[in-house]
């Protein structure tokens, strides 16, 4: 079974009351700062619906902890049983599928794009996605193994600068130490760039406008919409067919598709799906 950092306590929303919960909700860890006007508003339209527990780690690790039956946390175990999970991968999707999890009813509800974020000023002049492959640019870059970004970072990567380009980022500069993996890039990069441990970071362009409402010192650098992956990044949101709530899972579900829903992510910076 998955141990979930003990640090991560900021992506478990009302822990106290995950075995009580009257809606469950895994979403992807990038939305974590629309969450709570989210929540705010569903529970307006739904006032019967007391606790909501809901998770905004990387979806791939809560996928594992889906697939696994649970996780540790700080010594306690906590579900794995959501109502509802949300992922930037259909992969993800597929092996709920597969393993019987869920019905073949998941469907996009929001689109995303990537940028790089560089600290205000931009001091080593990061113009493209090209001159990442400089050897004194550090990078704060998210994990492939726990974080789903990473397929549209690496096809950006490979799209700017073929095969070479994603070897020397993903290979070459991680043993120099060039390169650094995140395990939660949404909460680690901005805080590596404050500190001044690296120089960029590939992130969604709502993280980048979050950190500025935060009162942080970052800037964007656009990779261009060729680049971007904007025609790539689907969000896909699901119902497990064990939900605990699936009454509950099925008005989130229709919430999230409606045009007040879809306004309140856009202000946010993501790209509505529905319109």
């Amino acid at each position: 079974m998955i141990e979930i950092p003990s640090n991560r306590k900021d992506d478990l929303h009302n822990l106290e009351c995950v075995d009580r919960a009257d809606l469950i909700l895994f979403m992807a860890g990038n939305q974590f700062m629309v969450m709570e006007e989210l929540i705010s508003t569903f529970k307006s339209e739904y006032p019967e619906i007391g606790c909501i527990f809901y998770e905004t780690l990387p979806p791939g690790l809560e996928l594992r902890q889906i697939l696994e039956g649970g996780a540790i946390f700080q010594g306690k175990r906590i579900t794995g049983r959501p109502d509802v999970y949300a992922s930037v991968s259909e992969e993800a999707m597929k092996r709920l599928e597969e393993a019987g999890l869920i019905e073949k009813d998941y469907f996009v509800y929001l689109h995303n794009r990537i940028v790089l974020m560089v600290p205000k000023g931009n001091p080593l002049r990061i113009k493209s996605v090209k001159d990442l492959a400089r050897g004194d640019i550090r990078i704060s870059q998210p994990n492939p193994q726990t974080e789903d970004i990473t397929k549209y970072i690496v096809s950006m990567y490979k799209e700017a600068g073929g095969e070479e380009l994603v070897d020397r980022i993903m290979e070459q500069k991680r043993a120099e130490g060039t390169t650094i993996f995140t395990l939660v890039h949404h909460r680690e990069t901005p805080l590596r760039l404050k500190l001044g441990t690296v120089d960029v970071g590939p992130v969604w362009a709502t993280e980048v406008l979050n950190a500025r409402r935060e009162g942080m010192e970052v800037e964007m650098v656009e990779p261009g919409e060729r680049l971007d992956q904007r025609d790539k990044v689907n969000y896909f949101i699901c119902r497990l067919k064990d939900a605990p709530n699936p009454e509950n899972a099925l008005k989130f579900l229709e919430f999230i598709k409606s045009k007040n829903v879809q306004e309140i992510y856009k202000r946010y910076g993501f790209v509505p799906h529905f319109v």
